[in-house]
């Protein structure tokens, strides 16, 4: 490897003497530009090098490079001033340049599956243009020519670079046979026809041969902005007989309704192309048609309709499309400052359209979509402008949104999102008891499990209840929890984390009620089993102690949930007939023991997270934190006795804080438990 690298820097010998020589750089710059390359050619020989070696690399001689053509510019500038020649090219002009081609050319001998790294190289090679397009093109169709930008790329660098459009329509045509279902190339062989039909268009009128364009939008400011340009070569001078000028204007107008029909002759083979290659496709239609709309093709506002009938026809059945009808009707994009009497009637139209929809099709979607279009006319976001003004027509649409919600609700299309809206419409409007009687009803329906409904409920009950006075009665601290109990027995432990959160914050300084919350959580976790994914309710309800009692209260919190495990453990390695004797534990039935061995363990969450709080707590000198941390580490491994990195834990803890015997001990209790111990040993640690 050192003599592969010692070559290639031999090689380089030639252009730094010249580098020294045109006193562009120093000899100790270059000593520096050795040191550097040798450390990256090292790289590059290693057995796995990293893309980023080859990109790094490529920085380097980047910048490089700049800083010699800036020196250069700058060496010239002196040479002028003394009244030399200009600075001839010689070989360190080029060096910089075909080195970092020959370093992406061995980057992409070992990455030829990477894109991005491949249109890096065509960026590279269309910058500096150094001859190398062509091939670099050729070599990522052949290598990745089911990705449509390679087609796309190529074809955009015949059309715009070496306009050669029919380079540029075949490479479109061939990306499309073998990527038939990309609309990004359907759309970009569409555009690439239009502006090649358009630059045809515009060549006539510079040359005046012809009017007009086929955008509508520019064509007056390009006509002011070349008014030279539309002097004809057979103009008539002032004076001369005006008989031909009608002649040459109606010539000039059969030849626009030349090109606009071709335009649209092009646009409908397309579409019907890209129609029959993408079928279900939405996404696309909409582009196609924002593409019609901006040209001025024969016939336009026919083939729009066409769209847009074989678009309902096609997708009636997906709210999708009647939410983007409904809008397009509207235009509310381009309806910021529109007078009222104006935006009102486009507005009835997009009401009209999804009235049209909920025919159609009566779901969820479709309402939530609806009433999210109407939110936004009622109370737009911040930073946009309210469309409607602070007129009478808001009530009518807020009454109107109301009547959607209700609708929702009595064909059985309510979902927790539109329920969660309609209760917070009526808070909005400052109608509490509204919205109070709305959520108990909601709860109780087919959303009793939905957390964000109770979360709502709960919130309005409390702002309920300490409406005329911050301290709220003991009837009143009663009533809420029992709310707070049944919504909790209904919602599972995993997903209640924002319930719990508001549950233990309010009651936090009332002692009697935060110990049945504790009894609750209890129950709730031996209801569902002690699964503990994704929110750890234990561990939530320790850090919570922990925070407002202190480390005493915090220990017996835990213990509560964590001598589960001691009883269950018990009660399985029991035969079943010492089970009956075990009255001072258990109850003799059948029942209770079948119950007890329901009991579920602690979520391992908790376990390390008590570990964690005694084992800093041992840190800092105290001294139950060490007995208490080795206690969960034995409650913890009666459950997760497979688990090897709560070995390592237990292991590094001991050797850390205890003793050597019991880290030994604890070594090669692990290497009898885990099946599969060769993970344990391999550790570094062990």
């Amino acid at each position: 490897m050192a003599d592969v690298v010692q070559y290639r820097l031999e090689r380089m010998v030639d252009e730094l003497d010249d580098l020294e020589q045109r006193g562009l750089f120093n000899r100790r710059e270059i000593a520096e530009i050795v040191k550097q390359r040798r450390k990256f050619e090292y790289r590059l020989k290693r057995p796995c090098p990293l893309k980023q070696d080859f990109l790094a690399y490529i920085e380097y001689e980047t910048q490089l490079d700049a800083l010699r053509e800036l020196r250069k510019k700058s060496v010239a500038r002196e040479f002028r001033k003394q009244g030399n020649k200009k600075l001839k090219k010689s070989k360190s002009d080029v060096a910089g340049l075909l080195r970092i081609m020959e370093i992406y050319e061995l980057a992409l001998k070992r990455y030829k599956g990477d894109i991005d790294l491949w249109f890096r190289y065509l960026e590279f090679c269309r910058i500096r243009e150094n001859g190398r397009m062509k091939t670099a093109l050729a070599k990522v169709i052949r290598f990745h020519p089911k990705v449509p930008g390679v087609w796309i790329y190529a074809a955009a660098w015949e059309f715009d670079r070496n306009l050669n459009v029919a380079a540029a329509r075949a490479l479109m045509q061939e990306g499309l046979r073998v990527c038939p279902t990309s609309e990004d190339l359907w759309v970009e062989y569409l555009r690439m026809e239009l502006t090649y039909l358009n630059k045809l268009k515009a060549r006539k009128v510079a040359l005046g041969e012809d009017e007009g364009t086929l955008t509508r939008d520019d064509e007056k400011q390009w006509r002011d902005e070349n008014k030279e340009l539309f002097m004809s070569l057979d103009e008539k001078v002032e004076g001369d007989d005006d008989d031909g000028t009608n002649v040459g204007s109606d010539q000039s107008k059969k030849k626009q309704q030349l090109f606009a029909e071709h335009g649209m002759n092009i646009f409908k083979t397309v579409y019907g192309g890209a129609v029959e290659a993408v079928p279900s496709s939405l996404s696309l239609r909409k582009r196609f048609l924002e593409i019609l709309e901006g040209t001025n093709l024969s016939d336009y506002e026919d083939m729009c309709k066409k769209i847009l009938n074989d678009t309902k026809r096609d997708f009636s059945s997906q709210p999708e499309f009647w939410d983007w009808l409904a809008r397009r009707e509207c235009d509310l994009e381009n309806g910021q400052g529109i007078s009222e009497e104006f935006i009102i009637p486009r507005l009835e139209k997009a009401i009209q359209v999804y009235e049209e929809a909920l025919n159609n099709i009566s779901s969820g979607t479709m309402f939530s979509l609806y009433a999210n279009f109407l939110s936004a006319i009622i109370a737009p976001k911040e930073g946009e402008t309210n469309i409607i003004g602070p007129s009478g027509q808001a009530v009518n649409y807020i009454s109107h949104l109301l009547s959607i919600y209700g609708r929702a609700e009595s064909m059985g299309c309510i979902t927790e999102d539109l329920a969660c809206k309609h209760v917070s419409l009526h808070l909005q409007l400052r109608q509490l008891e509204e919205a109070r009687k709305l959520a108990a009803e909601l709860c109780s329906g087919k959303l009793a499990e939905s957390v964000e409904l109770w979360v709502l409920r709960i919130t309005i009950e409390i702002r309920y209840i300490t409406r005329s006075s911050a301290t709220p009665s003991d009837a009143d601290l009663q009533t809420l929890f029992e709310l707070f109990q049944q919504s909790l027995m209904k919602v599972s432990a995993s997903k209640s984390y924002h319930l719990w959160s508001k549950a233990l914050k309010f009651y936090a300084n009332q002692r009697q009620y935060f110990d049945k919350l504790v009894e609750i959580s209890v129950v709730t976790l031996v209801r569902d089993g002690g699964s503990e994914n994704g929110f750890s309710l234990s561990s939530a309800i320790v850090s919570f102690v922990l925070q407002k009692d202190g480390i005493q209260q915090t220990r017996d919190i835990y213990k509560r949930y964590v001598q589960w495990n001691y009883l269950r453990v018990l009660v399985t390695k029991t035969l079943f007939h010492r089970v009956l004797c075990l009255k001072s534990i258990i109850s003799s039935s059948i029942g209770s023991h079948c119950r007890y061995l329901a009991l579920p363990h602690p979520g391992l969450a908790l376990h390390r997270h008590c570990i964690d709080l005694e084992t800093n707590l041992a840190s800092i000198g105290d001294k139950d934190g060490l007995i208490n941390s080795r206690k969960l580490y034995e409650s913890a491994l009666a459950t997760y006795d497979q688990n090897v990195s709560l070995w390592q834990d237990y292991y590094r803890m001991e050797t850390k804080m205890g003793t050597s015997e019991k880290a030994t001990a604890i070594y090669w209790r692990a290497r009898r438990v885990l099946k599969d111990a060769s993970e344990f040993v391999t550790s570094p640690d062990m």
